[in-house]
């Protein structure tokens, strides 16, 4: 006999920004239907995604949701600031080039022959059937950064005024953007199937939302996968970073990082909730995070201001105005060349559909979030890498 479906109503949720696609509006609708929702909210860089929109932020009770954490499990951000002189991004440019090409991998399916090593590797990796079947993969891809919008670029760190423990000024940083490489998204992949499978009484315009109990044993795995693929994405950056600091022959002053595509569990409204951020940054109280723009706008270091009605979030970055094959379709490899030259930056490689025109005014998304984060700093990329 089947199920009888759920009597959906929709929890609150609140829109920072403005001119936000239909069709993310509408999968915001459809998360703040589901039985277990609490509370929503929705970030100003928002757009059409897989069942929660990029962008979204979603409580829920007692339950995850595969596809409203995302595909790229862990997505991460971080910077290192070193003292290098300004001067070196102009005079010692082709050094620095070289540095990115030699200790980054960019690309689907890419990995070392010489593989990595740290301590994340030493963890229970059969805490799940896809951690174990795909740890071998992972060890692989230690280190190495996918496809789509991860980047490793150099540029200006300006502070202007004391913060973070340094003294305003300019400075020569490096910011990465990657996560859980091809094992969180075969994570992400075989969950989602099988939360859709254990709710089939949800419409389909709720299937990519269907959502594992979490004191279910599918859930618990889910859970200590998720969680290990946070520690494995820190990984991966600690090496990027660790192994360019070594080239560059520099210790690090100061280094920042946060992920987002994750879960939390935290407390709302007083009572403990499942907070998933797809595309959006922890910004409680006193929170430090990045977030970026494209590779010819800048990234913003921000302070939270954790606002309930936001579930203590941010937008993640500047979040795309067109699809990748619409900015494929519309520009031309030549007018990307152009637009960053005339913006002062030297591109080692990346994909056209990466172009900055595809992408919302970073300075507007972090104007309609002002009451959210407090900017401390700013990154402006000069040397900037991607995958092809």
């Amino acid at each position: 006999m089947p199920k009888r479906r759920p009597k959906l109503k929709t929890v609150p949720y609140r829109i920072w920004g403005e001119n936000i696609e239909a069709g993310a509006l509408q999968q915001m609708e459809n998360a703040c239907s589901l039985p277990v929702s609490i509370l929503g909210a929705l970030m100003p860089d928002a757009h059409q995604g897989y069942g929660l929109p990029i962008g979204g932020v979603l409580a829920v009770r007692d339950a995850v949701i595969p596809y409203a954490v995302g595909m790229d499990i862990a997505c991460r951000m971080r910077l290192s600031v070193y003292e290098l002189p300004l001067a070196a991004l102009t005079d010692d440019k082709r050094r620095l080039c070289e540095t990115l090409e030699r200790n980054t991998l960019f690309g689907v399916g890419g990995g070392y022959r010489v593989r990595k090593q740290h301590p994340v590797l030493d963890e229970d990796w059969t805490v799940s059937s896809v951690t174990k079947g795909w740890r071998d993969r992972a060890w692989a891809q230690l280190g190495t950064s996918g496809h789509g919008n991860h980047f490793a670029e150099f540029g200006v760190f300006t502070l202007k005024e004391r913060k973070l423990g340094l003294p305003a000024g300019e400075y020569v940083a490096l910011l990465t953007h990657s996560g859980s490489r091809g094992t969180g998204a075969e994570i992400a992949r075989h969950f989602s199937r099988l939360a859709a499978s254990l709710h089939q009484e949800l419409p389909p315009g709720l299937k990519q939302l269907a959502w594992l109990e979490l004191d279910s044993e599918p859930g618990r795995e889910y859970w200590a996968a998720m969680e290990l693929m946070g520690r494995y994405a820190a990984a991966g950056h600690e090496i990027i970073h660790r192994d360019i600091a070594v080239a560059l022959g520099q210790e690090v002053l100061l280094s920042i990082e946060n992920h987002h595509n994750f879960a939390w569990r935290e407390q709302v409204h007083g009572r403990n909730a499942v907070v998933h951020r797809k595309g959006a940054t922890p910004a409680g109280r006193d929170d430090i995070g990045i977030i970026p723009g494209s590779m010819a706008t800048p990234a913003f270091i921000v302070r939270g201001k954790g606002v309930p009605e936001s579930l203590n979030s941010a937008a993640h970055g500047a979040g795309r105005r067109m699809s990748r094959k619409a900015a494929k379709t519309r520009f031309s490899n030549r007018e990307m060349q152009n637009l960053l030259s005339e913006r002062g930056v030297k591109l080692i490689s990346a994909a056209l559909d990466e172009i900055p025109l595809a992408y919302k005014d970073i300075h507007e998304v972090m104007a309609a979030q002002q009451d959210l984060v407090e900017v401390l700093g700013r990154f402006d990329p000069r040397i900037v890498k991607m995958a092809r």
